[in-house]
């Protein structure tokens, strides 16, 4: 099958029609759908197709057992309406690559796999990277068996109900330590491609960056009688932290998101009991972060203290900086060919966006390339890349695995 007709073939997964955006969330319908078109295109290839303990998908071509293996591949879940590209073009492109491989006539000198990590962005219990922290045992089999969606369902609950075995998750470390180097194919998020006229680049690391739960307590009453002197409205300093996020991100070249919100008792005529915000920020380097997390807690207790409002800060998820394999990352730019100084062959690009690739950089050699995004628009519908540009994607990550594969 063509890039294109493999495209067409996912393009309507999970699709919302109302917003034109995915809602591939772990272990629904929308991922099994997913799941079993993962499953056609490992099948169709003769490749031996297997699921791990955790979840994740493995398309195989030679015997993993002989260890020093290239893998490559990425996700195929959502954010809550999100874009089409954002982890599927990374999966998409590991088979047509392989495809590309093939009638070069590549005698390929390692084993090989395409593999599917299993509720990378975390869209319906909370955790990015789920099944990739789990084989890398950077997240307890207890600490999973906690997480639960919006709805009260717990993550074995969900797997059970797709037909999986939560009982059976846990590290897999005989697994990756049959893995010689992992490269992950994405979608730049953001236009430094775009604005150096380049179609491809090699990410050189991954920022620091977690997620914090803010829970502002304060005193459910009535909008329309209680007067404004005697109210404790945790909006007013949910409000003021959210400006104060924007602040401490400008100060120190970083960034910091709101994006997520709960409010009990969520009435029009009501001022609120409790409002919880989750925060998302990221920066170049681990202080910079820490002043930036601890100027907006710093804010906020400032603002809960002056309303009379009570204030919980939770941290729920943290990956530190993630420097990328340097030997295999030159091996990339060397293999994609264009000499510039200081030897390395396209551009390096750092980057705030997590990746299983850099939760597995801590145990195996890893690294990743970037495809241009015209506008930088990610996680979201208007989410882009030129076909053109696509295609120069899967041609570089070719190049690369013949490289890699044939060493």
């Amino acid at each position: 099958m063509t890039f294109h007709s493999m495209w067409a073939e996912l393009l309507p997964i999970g699709r919302s029609s109302a917003s034109g955006g995915y809602r591939r969330f772990a272990w629904t319908a929308a991922d099994a759908e997913c799941r079993a078109w993962f499953e056609e295109q490992a099948r169709a290839r003769g490749l031996a197709y297997e699921v791990d303990r955790n979840g994740n998908q493995w398309a195989w071509l030679g015997d993993p057992a002989e260890g020093d293996a290239v893998v490559t591949g990425s996700h195929l879940d959502s954010v809550p309406d999100g874009g089409a590209f954002d982890g599927p073009l990374g999966v998409v492109s590991s088979f047509a690559a392989l495809d590309e491989l093939r009638a070069r006539g590549v005698e390929f000198g390692k084993p090989f796999a395409i593999v599917n990590f299993g509720d990378e962005e975390g869209a319906r219990f909370g955790l990015a990277c789920v099944g990739s922290r789990l084989t890398a045992g950077q997240l307890t089999v207890e600490q999973a068996h906690r997480l639960t969606d919006g709805d009260g369902v717990t993550l074995p609950q969900a797997m059970e109900a797709a037909g999986y075995d939560p009982d059976a998750i846990g590290p897999d470390p005989e697994r990756l330590g049959r893995i010689g180097a992992f490269v992950e194919l994405h979608v730049e998020q953001g236009r430094a491609l775009d604005l150096s006229g380049d179609r491809v680049g090699v990410a050189s690391a991954i920022w620091p960056h977690g997620r914090w739960r803010f829970d502002f307590r304060g005193e459910a009453n009535h909008a329309g009688t209680t007067r404004l002197v005697d109210r404790r409205d945790p909006m007013l300093s949910y409000a003021r932290t959210v400006l104060a996020a924007r602040r401490e991100a400008e100060l120190a070249g970083a960034v910091a998101t709101f994006g997520k919100i709960a409010v009990e008792p969520n009435g029009v005529n009501a001022i609120p009991s409790l409002v919880s915000g989750w925060l998302d920020s990221r920066a170049a380097d681990q202080e910079s972060l820490d002043a930036v997390v601890g100027g907006i807690e710093k804010a906020a207790r400032e603002y809960a203290d002056a309303h009379g409002v009570d204030l919980d800060v939770v941290r729920e998820s943290f990956t530190p900086v993630v420097e990328f394999d340097h030997a295999l990352r030159d091996e990339l730019a060397r293999i994609l060919g264009r000499d510039q100084d200081p030897g390395l062959t396209v551009p390096v690009l750092g980057t705030g966006a997590g990746h299983d690739a850099g939760i597995l950089s801590g145990i195996i050699p890893t690294a990743m390339l970037f495809v241009r995004n015209p506008t930088g628009v990610s996680h979201s519908p208007a989410e882009h890349a030129a076909e053109d540009d696509c295609l120069a994607g899967v041609s570089a990550l070719a190049d690369v695995l013949e490289g890699l594969v044939c060493r």
